[in-house]
């Protein structure tokens, strides 16, 4: 059988396909309605036409190692195939990691392991290689600055080809934080590419969906080469958006009429959600075609069966198979799924299992499970028997890319591979893993470091936990639907010392939630029983093995106690009687036992978000008889305590004459930290509720932001810029009397806080830190356009009320109606559960109106002017009505910050839209960057 060069399958497929047959349809970051649509063809011309531009580096030769670091799909598939069609060896990076030191130790691994690549990148993604000297790096914007030179050499093909001969390199992530380069050959890819596609056929116009980075071997392998070789056609979105939002995945598979596409255990369980809430709701209420999804394969971690079959009953409702889920194993060194179960659900039902076995081979692989002899051989277990999962065959790897240590480790002295995974196979030949020895942490389908997070913890230098003695690793009880953290360690603390050890963890469970997003189980050990190797290093696996075994168990019984009695003693008992009524509607609206609730506990340390204070604010009105608190008295004043003696002066005010309102504009949206305090200037809307989600993940720091005048009865609108910069410039002064100061600003913010730090700046203040939130400089033509109906539809889609296709397509007819008509449209036009949600009301909704309104109105003839020291500009998706995509918005827009920054502008990339970005969806990698740079300004 004749074993294609890697070249001939889009060479053979695009030339043997015309100019309006199957390609791709890639989605870039944050885009769900309109994909980038391009032939196979047209992938191959472009491929070949840069493939050219390579000859122009320096020290360019056919078989140099090209590192590719991209953060979409397109970029990544393009220049993976312009590296192919260069003689180039493509090896996909996965994203460097967040923790300075650790990024740049992965970038000189890199370097020194694959023998001096080529860094391929693109210019915003360069800084991401900055601090590691004697490195080859290069951009495409550089590469195609050469684009026109008619010169450039013809890319010739290399004769001198064998199918074993090395074709693409996949960089694992590494249990030890340092990576391994797996050779996959040519023989490997068509070998898995023909296995894969014999699992299940799939319909004849059906097409693949991936939504896994590039750097995934399953996104290469399973979907897109796979794809090429049934000339069919393969949908490519961010996994962000994807995660996200569950509806976005059903709504293209039906849209792309997709056969093919893969879902882990976690985002199945979102699935089912999903699913679930509408078909309760209409039965079904969508109009999703699944009818040609036929394989929805699923792996990474243990898929509970309950889950994935009620999944396979959901999604026959809208047409898919009952066997739809393939439950399977496969890793990068076996180029993604190699085995799978084709007979979920019901062979799994039936043996009663806990978790989906992972079926039989397909072609090109065996399999066998292990036990240990003496002989190093080891015997072959029994049917049922524990053991060694191994694995051989032409789809598997034979080596690790300059690693001779790695290859002696990984393969058994008669050539089979060893998985890592303990494993039986049952009577019937199907494979279930029962565990792994490989210390890789998998969290809701996404793999991190032990080593790393064990790195963070030191780094961040946690009074209370002494030095080198940190553990971290993963583990999975029963019932769990994926598996948790557990991070050990020796406390430097007396035992006795409660208030030491609630610190110590609570930091310790901050510190892996900023870089997971999991909260992980925090357990102080006596050194003693820390298990260590000959060398005297902790042995993370010896300690894993203890803490399951349950040696560890009273120690968790007694931190568990003392980290109650801390609390409960630390915590101060509300003294009266609206006291006791606040601490229990807290606790019903939080899911927080009262007994955890002191009346000096800060409300917003508690993490709560926006809606959940509004649903608050509802119910203390409904317990205490209260016609109405304002949102504000709820925000300044977040303690029990403090928010009582407000309930009762605002009763007394009540009862009496009304007054002028008392405006502060300051909202302490968390308190704690002993860093620079970081200010939030509010967007156009002049509310500050949309950076709660955002808040809660900052907690080195205090968090103040600025809420806008006139939002309160007889609190009037500011007049102009001059003076809202002149009552935040005061205010900040008044709290934080000397910088360095971190400000940032969201939209229509990032101008008052560029106007402030201006103002800062000019009084001898340093503004080490300011951000800008996808805002440009020039606003003024924007803000004469925006008319109080105008205001009223970017509130309404601000809020959630409508969608901003709504808000564009309705936009003429508002404005022609006057103001109560508008109001009675967009209201009527709302989502109603999201109006009862943020208990929102007409007056209500057209007072927020008017203070928007008259927010726009003040910049209208506003031109920027002067400069500040430096800036970061966080780009987003911006309103289809200012800019046409992101790269448009950036280049055309948010650069021309350069004009009013004296040295230091940085434009960084971030996800969703320009409303969305930090919206629950995307907070959290939106925290973790701005982190990270805050950081990186020496705050």
């Amino acid at each position: 059988m004749h074993i294609p060069k890697l070249t001939e399958y889009l060479e053979r497929y695009a030339n043997g396909l015309d100019e309006t047959s199957a390609g791709l349809t890639v989605y870039p970051p944050g885009q769900r309605d309109q994909g980038i649509d391009v032939t196979y063809k047209d992938l191959y011309n472009l491929a070949r036409e840069y493939s050219s531009l390579f000859f122009n580096r320096q020290g360019f030769l056919k078989g140099k190692i090209v590192v590719l670091y991209f953060d979409n799909h397109y970029d990544n598939i393009l220049w993976f195939w312009s590296t192919v069609f260069a003689g180039g060896i493509p090896a996909p990076c996965p994203a460097l990691s967040k923790i300075d030191e650790q990024r740049k130790k992965q970038v000189a691994h890199l370097h020194d392991l694959l023998g001096s690549p080529l860094f391929l990148t693109r210019e915003e993604l360069l800084n991401e290689f900055a601090g590691v000297s004697n490195i080859n790096t290069s951009t495409i914007e550089q590469m195609q600055r050469t684009h026109n030179d008619r010169s450039l050499p013809q890319v010739s093909e290399n004769a001198d080809y064998h199918p074993d001969d090395l074709a693409l390199l996949m960089l694992t992530s590494g249990s030890s934080g340092k990576s391994k380069a797996v050779c996959i050959t040519h023989r490997q890819l068509m070998t898995a590419v023909i296995g894969k596609s014999s699992i299940r056929t799939l319909p004849g116009d059906s097409s693949f969906l991936n939504w896994v980075g590039f750097d995934h071997v399953a996104s290469l392998v399973e979907i897109h080469l796979q794809a090429l070789h049934l000339r069919a056609q393969q949908v490519h979105v961010s996994p962000a958006d994807i995660v996200s939002n569950p509806e976005l995945f059903l709504d293209l598979l039906s849209k792309h009429k997709v056969g093919r596409t893969f879902a882990p255990n976690f985002f199945l369980a979102k699935l089912k959600e999903t699913l679930e809430r509408d078909i309760s709701m209409g039965n079904p209420r969508k109009s999703w075609d699944l009818s040609r999804l036929t394989n929805l394969a699923t792996g990474g971690e243990a898929n509970p069966v309950d889950t994935s079959a009620a999944v396979s009953r959901l999604l026959m409702w809208y047409g898919a198979p009952r066997n739809v889920i393939i439950p399977g194993f496969g890793m990068t060194e076996t180029c993604a799924g190699a085995i799978f179960n084709t007979a979920f659900p019901d062979y799994d039902i039936e043996k009663g299992y806990e978790f989906a076995s992972l079926g039989t081979p397909m072609r090109g692989i065996q399999m066998r499970v292990t036990v240990p002899s003496s002989n190093y051989k080891g015997f072959s277990a029994v049917t049922d028997e524990e053991g060694e999962l191994e694995v051989r065959g032409n789809v598997v790897f034979k080596e690790y890319f300059n690693n001779q240590q790695a290859n002696s480790d990984a393969f058994t002295i008669d050539g089979w591979f060893r998985t890592g995974d303990r494993a039986v196979i049952d009577y019937n030949g199907n494979l279930r893993l029962v565990g792994r020895s490989k210390e890789t942490i998998n969290i809701n389908g996404v793999k991190y470091s032990p080593t790393e997070l064990e790195t963070a913890i030191e780094e961040s230098h946690i009074e209370g936990v002494k030095s080198s003695c940190v553990a971290c690793f993963h583990y999975r009880r029963n019932g769990m639907q994926t598996e948790s953290i557990c991070v050990v360690y020796a406390p430097t603390y007396d035992v006795k010392d409660l208030s030491s050890r609630f610190a110590t963890n609570n930091t310790i469970a901050k510190t892996v939630m900023l870089e997971t997003g999991a909260v992980p189980l925090v357990l102080p050990l006596n050194e003693a029983v820390m298990q260590k190797s000959t060398l005297g290093k902790l042995s993370r696996a010896k300690i894993r093995g203890e803490f399951e075994k349950g040696a560890y168990d009273e120690f968790q019984e007694v931190n568990a106690a003392a980290m109650e009695e801390y609390k409960q003693a630390s915590l101060v008992r509300p003294a009266t009687a609206t006291e006791r009524t606040l601490v229990q509607e807290i606790s019903d609206a939080l899911g927080i036992a009262p007994i955890d609730i002191g009346v000096e506990t800060p409300l917003f340390d508690m993490g709560i978000s926006s809606v959940t204070l509004i649903k608050l604010k509802r119910q203390i009105e409904s317990a205490l008889s209260l016609d109405t608190i304002p949102i504000i008295t709820l925000m300044t004043h977040t303690t029990v305590r403090s928010l009582a003696a407000a309930l009762t002066n605002l009763r007394r005010q009540a009862s009496s004459q009304p007054g002028e309102s008392s405006y502060n504009p300051v909202v302490m949206l968390q308190s704690q930290g002993n860093k620079a305090p970081l200010w939030l200037f509010h967007p156009g809307v002049g509310e500050v509720l949309v950076f709660l989600n955002l808040a809660k993940y900052i907690t080195d720091r205090p968090v103040y932001a600025l809420r806008a005048r006139g939002f309160e009865p007889n609190e009037p609108q500011f007049g102009s810029i001059d003076e809202t910069v002149s009552c935040y410039y005061n205010s900040i002064k008044r709290i934080q009397p000397t910088g360095p100061y971190a400000m940032a600003g969201y939209s229509y913010g990032s101008m008052l806080a560029f106007e402030t730090a201006k103002r800062l700046e000019a009084q001898g203040g340093e503004v080490r830190f300011l951000g800008s939130f996808n805002l440009p400089p020039h606003i003024k033509t924007r803000m004469q356009q925006l008319i109080w109906s105008e205001c009223l539809l970017h509130l309404a889609y601000f809020l959630g009320l409508i969608t901003e296709a709504y808000s564009r397509a309705v936009a003429d007819t508002v404005a022609q109606l006057p103001r109560a008509e508008a109001l009675d449209f967009v209201f009527g036009a709302a989502d109603m559960d999201r109006v009862k949600e943020l208990d929102l009301t007409r007056p209500a909704l057209a007072a927020w109106a008017d203070v928007a309104f008259g927010l726009q109105s003040m910049a209208t003839e506003y031109d920027p002017s002067g400069s500040v020291s430096s800036m970061d500009v966080f780009c987003a998706i911006p309103l289809a009505v200012v800019a046409e995509n992101k790269q448009v918005w950036k280049e055309k827009h948010l650069s021309r910050w350069a004009d009013f920054v004296k040295s230091d502008l940085k434009i960084h990339d971030v996800d969703g839209s320009h409303y969305t970005m930090i919206s629950e969806d995307h907070v959290f990698q939106f925290q973790k960057k701005l982190r990270k740079i805050i950081a990186g300004r020496g705050l």
